[in-house]
Parts: structure tokens; sequence; C-alpha cells
């Protein structure tokens, strides 16, 4: 079957480093640079942690004029941004209701409110559902049952499994994000079994998070993992196929004219096609 007889949505995820720091304007127009003249229908972000980045990034992203985020105190709730070149029906932001402790470096994710966005648009006829995530950070880098941090990330992907259930049988669903567990963990394996969504980057190993330099060398080796996740599950009767690719891995010239990484994750470019005779326009 050749493209010409093929629908296709595409979709990027990336946790963005939306933290303030001197360059953080130059490298969130530089991944709108990056992404905006690409072929993609909807572009996911994370940690967007000021509210002044909002019109920074909806103005760089002309090309993707449907934007859904919701205010909070300092920056969207979660941090979480979805653009679309389509409109969309609707949009909500739902915290989790764990959210973390009180003290220590949870509270930095306690503060951002996390959660998950949930918007609905339809593209040639086919209902989506785009889910856009970032779980607690395990500030421990271990993943084992009775790791605390885990136990947290276990509920919150609870409740997650719960929102992608409730969605309509018909509907496209796509669940991104920065989920801060390893792909191959109990708790991955077990939210893939719950929701009976499929990773197109099951069987790769290569990792979505790029540790910073000042980490010390054995943290910063546990961390280069694959903790970035785009999860499809396809309606039945829908014959589709995707793929996913890891993106912008390397350094780029920014706006500003200085070189870096766009964010200290990659991104996740997921693709998805099906015969137009299945789904018209």
């Amino acid at each position: 079957m050749s493209e010409s007889d093929l629908h296709q949505f595409n979709v990027v995820t990336l946790n963005a480093f939306g933290v303030p720091t001197i360059r953080t304007r130059a490298r969130l127009r530089t991944i709108a640079r990056e992404l905006n003249d690409r072929a993609l229908n909807a572009v996911c972000l994370q940690e967007v942690q000021l509210q002044r980045y909002v019109p920074v990034l909806s103005g760089a992203f002309s090309n993707f004029p449907y934007a859904s985020w919701e205010p909070h105190l300092y920056a969207p709730k979660g941090g979480l941004m979805t653009l679309t070149r389509e409109p969309q029906s609707s949009g909500r932001f739902i915290p989790f209701r764990n959210r973390g402790w009180l003290f220590g470096p949870i509270i930095a994710d306690r503060m951002l409110h996390k959660g998950m966005l949930v918007c609905r648009l339809e593209h040639r006829g086919l209902p989506i559902t785009l889910i856009n995530t970032h779980l607690a950070a395990n500030y421990s880098g271990n993943w084992e049952r009775s790791n605390r941090y885990a136990k947290l990330e276990a509920l919150q992907l609870a409740q997650l499994a719960e929102v992608v259930n409730e969605q309509p049988p018909e509907s496209l669903i796509v669940v991104v994000g920065d989920f801060n567990i390893p792909r191959y963990s109990w708790l991955y394996e077990e939210f893939l079994t719950a929701t009976r969504l499929h990773d197109p980057l099951g069987e790769v190993h290569d990792p979505t998070y790029r540790p910073h330099a000042l980490l010390p060398a054995q943290v910063a080796s546990m961390l280069n993992i694959a903790i970035d996740h785009a999860l499809i599950r396809v309606p039945e009767g829908l014959a589709a196929r995707y793929e996913s690719v890891i993106i912008l891995r390397d350094k780029v010239e920014l706006v500003d004219g200085s070189h870096a990484h766009l964010s200290d994750h990659y991104g996740i470019h997921l693709r998805i096609e099906w015969p137009k005779a299945v789904v018209s326009d």
C-alpha cells in the first residue's frame, strides 16, 4: 500500500526542561524552530515551568494554532502543554491524587501540581485522545517495589490507567510524556498490561534522558535509561501501523547563536498510519 492510500497522524513528545535559566527562552524557541515545520499534527511538552513561557511557545509554534494548558500559580499545571494543528474538541487537566510528601526534593513535583492533560480531537474522521503526562520523579534512582518513590509512581500510574480505560472505545488513544519509570521495569510492564497500550520502542534500549554533566558518574550511569514513552492503543477494527523514533539528541545552534542540547531529555516522534478506506474524510 502506497503512502497516498494512507492517513497519517504524527506526534512528538518532549520534556523541554523549561526551568528558568539564562538560556531557557532561546532553547524553547529553538525547540519550536526544530519542530514547527515538520509534518507533525501534535506536540506534547512537559516541564513548561513558568507562565511566561506559554506565549513564547505559542508564538514560536506558528503552525500549531491550538494549545491546551491550564494556568496555575506560576506555571501551567503539571508543566504540561499540548499544541495541535487541528482544533481540539476538549482539553482538561487532571491532577494526580497522590503527589508526594511535603518535604524533600519531591516538593518540587507537588509545587508543579503534576498530573495529566487530556485532549480530544478528530483527524481524517478518526477520533483521537491525546494524554500528555509527567509523573513524579524518582529521586533515588531505585525502582524496586519497596522503594517509596516507586510506590508513589505506582499510585499515579493506577490513576492514569483509570483515565486511559475511560476513553471511548472508538478512539485512537495516545499517551505520551516523561513517565520517570524505566522501560522493562515492573511499573512499566504492569501499566501496559492494565491499559492494553503498546510501546513501539518496546525493544529499543536507547536512553531518552541525558544526565546532567554535574551529576556524579555513578548516579549518571543509573539514569542513562529510557524514562520517556509514547504509547498507543488502536481501536478495534482499525488496521493501523505505527512506529517511533528518538529525536533531538544532538547539540544545535540556538536562536541566540549559542550551541547547546535542546533539553536534558530527547524527544520521541510517534507516527501512526491507517488506510484511507477505513476512516473517510
